[in-house]
């Protein structure tokens, strides 16, 4: 179909992976325009079998990642000279407009229908057997799930790996009503890589990062995105587009809206506790397993973002089973084997494998981490079977226990200043600067912190940070599934935020003196869609209103001796920008006031959250 470069290049697999591998590896085409159907032309990579260096005429099944991170990178070429030397034709893809392709690059939007011309266009290859199968982390997985949605004839089998989001409006770009700014640094990240002039990559430095994080909102042609005006045009969009409308339904920013539509084809959806992901790899396998006729897996491991080789997240280790070896190669070998070669390799996986974190003695190991331990669990279904939806309540005296109050007590209040806002320590989502960074962290400030303050005390400490939780548990408590806060609420402010953060508390030992207080997951809402996502209505001053906030999912075996604890406050920053108190249109405000913010624990308004307790075994 198109004549080979002069400067073929012949790849030798030295290294002991490839050791056993049928074939040599031919890179036959570099740069490959393939026509979108608006003429756009998009650069891919072509990788095939060889034996000898001569090609093999056998046709092969293909397999194909697009990314906008540049297809020439290192580990994507190892993972493509990989699956072509076992046996695949490997197709390497920059997304519109970036590095080698054509057009206009707006993030995420466009992904699903350059992936269908894709997919078809590679079916035509005269050395392909027409099936198509894709993998890819993150962005690489949004673009299959973008793709999917359209049914693709071609398309056999996606590997999704931490992406495909349920619904851009309740997780990582917009947060339930707040911004995640994880968009924003990533836009700084992008443009300031790319960038070939120092003036430039100092503009979009971390240093340049964290000093805009405190002067939000961004104005157009005021701040330094304004060098690349489609990188500022779409984070714009996403920061003041606020309502739940068209603009979040698109199929390349949600899934809800559209999993009828989606291709019935084997999907493997991967994710960790400490992803970005997470809740909305466990909506997409619940929500798809219902619809679709052919296998649908959920794997959910303790990693951050793209962590699935590593067996630690944040400041904590969980062992050297978290940690799936093989992940980039031989893990993604044997399902494509299975699903687009029919080879039984053993069994096929349970539909849900879940890492249950927890069980370890919590020494500091060798690199400074606290040791948490955990195993893996199976199930037929999500949540697993057995599983007790168990409500513990928040009382006055800051406990958090079963027995659901019963008289009348007076409300906790605190007041949230929107300049000095609770500073992020960990958790779920995928910013890479180095004072924000995701996984599991004691819940205490240090130098490190962005934001934080001497001297550098708990997060607990702080006046407007509400601490509910158990007494030292008197046996072990396992939790494995959805998470749900639900909170009697008032404010002095018509609009503000609440916050709510699950914690494993250690009690004091030799290596934690103080103890320390694991985070586990958190969850936002912002007051203004409380009720309902694609309206906003402003709170009335006093009044009393009920909201739940959902923290993603969690898995976490809580020791004897141990505390559950729930953290309530109204900020957690930066990963989520800063609610201004004065009910503007989001995205755009010039003031900023602080708001006295209420939690009630009465018999009337029973604030609690709702854990999913197993039996332990």
């Amino acid at each position: 179909m198109f004549k080979y470069l002069s400067t073929l290049l012949l790849l030798a697999f030295a290294a002991p992976i490839f050791a056993q591998a049928p074939y040599d590896v031919v890179q036959v085409e570099s740069n490959l325009m393939v026509p979108m159907r608006d003429g756009v032309r998009i650069a891919t990579d072509i990788f095939r079998p060889a034996k000898n260096g001569e090609l093999v005429a056998e046709k092969f099944p293909i397999v194909l990642q697009r990314t906008p991170y540049n297809k020439t990178g290192t580990r994507l070429v190892e993972s493509a000279r990989f699956f072509a030397s076992h046996g695949y034709v490997v197709a390497l893809q920059d997304h519109r407009g970036r590095f080698a392709s054509e057009g206009v690059f707006t993030k995420y939007i466009g992904e699903g229908k350059d992936g269908y011309d894709a997919i078809e266009y590679l079916a035509t290859l005269p050395y392909g057997d027409s099936q198509i199968g894709m993998w890819g982390t993150s962005y690489g997985a949004h673009s299959q799930a973008n793709a999917a949605k359209l049914k693709p004839p071609h398309l056999r089998t996606i590997v999704l790996n931490m992406g495909g989001m349920s619904n851009g409006w309740d997780h990582k770009v917009r947060n339930h009503g707040a911004f995640e700014n994880q968009q924003l640094t990533w836009a700084f990240r992008q443009l300031g890589a790319e960038s070939t002039d120092p003036a430039v990559h100092e503009m979009l430095s971390i240093d340049s990062i964290n000093n805009w994080l405190t002067v939000m909102p961004l104005r157009k042609g005021l701040n330094p995105l304004s060098i690349a005006p489609n990188f500022e045009d779409y984070i714009l969009k996403m920061m003041t587009h606020s309502d739940y409308d068209d603009y979040w339904k698109h199929p390349d920013l949600n899934w809800v809206e559209h999993y009828d539509k989606t291709a019935d084809i084997p999907m493997q959806l991967l994710s960790g506790w400490y992803d970005s992901y997470g809740g909305g790899t466990i909506h997409n396998y619940l929500e798809l397993s219902k619809r679709l006729d052919s296998s649908v897996q959920l794997v959910m491991g303790p990693w951050t973002h793209s962590g699935n080789t590593r067996s630690f997240a944040g400041n904590v280790e969980f062992g050297p089973a978290a940690a799936i070896d093989d992940f980039h190669h031989e893990y993604h070998l044997r399902w494509f084997d299975r699903h687009l070669k029919g080879k039984e390799d053993g069994p096929a996986n349970a539909n849900v494998r879940a890492f249950v974190m927890g069980t370890g003695d919590g020494h500091k190991d060798q690199n400074g981490r606290l040791y948490h331990g955990g195993y893996w669990k199976e199930g037929a279904d999500w949540p697993l079977p057995n599983t007790a939806m168990t409500p513990y309540y928040f009382h006055a005296d800051g406990t958090l226990s079963t027995l659901r109050p019963t008289n009348d007590v007076a409300p906790t209040t605190y007041t949230f200043d929107p300049s000095d806002p609770v500073p992020t320590i960990g958790g779920s989502f995928s910013s890479t600067s180095p004072v924000f960074e995701p996984g599991a962290y004691d819940q205490r400030e240090a130098d490190d912190v962005f934001a934080a303050k001497k001297p550098y005390l708990p997060l607990k400490s702080r006046n407007d940070v509400l601490v509910f939780q158990t007494e030292p548990l008197a046996e072990d408590v396992e939790v494995v599934g959805p998470i749900e806060v639900r909170l009697f609420v008032s404010s002095s402010a018509t609009d503000t935020d609440f916050t709510a953060k699950l914690i494993d508390v250690y009690p004091p030992s030799t290596d934690y003196p103080t103890g320390f207080e694991m985070n586990l997951t958190d969850g936002i809402v912002r007051a203004r869609y409380r009720d309902r996502p694609d309206r906003q209505e402003l709170m009335a001053p006093g009044e009393i209103y009920e909201i739940v906030v959902t923290p993603f999912p969690n898995a976490n075996h809580f020791k004897k001796g141990h505390r559950i604890r729930i953290d309530i406050s109204s900020s957690n920053f930066p990963r989520f920008d800063v609610n201004p108190n004065t009910g503007e249109p989001l995205g755009k405000h010039r003031r900023s006031i602080t708001a006295d913010n209420t939690i009630y624990h009465d018999a009337n308004h029973p604030s609690h959250v709702i854990l999913p307790i197993l039996p332990v075994n």
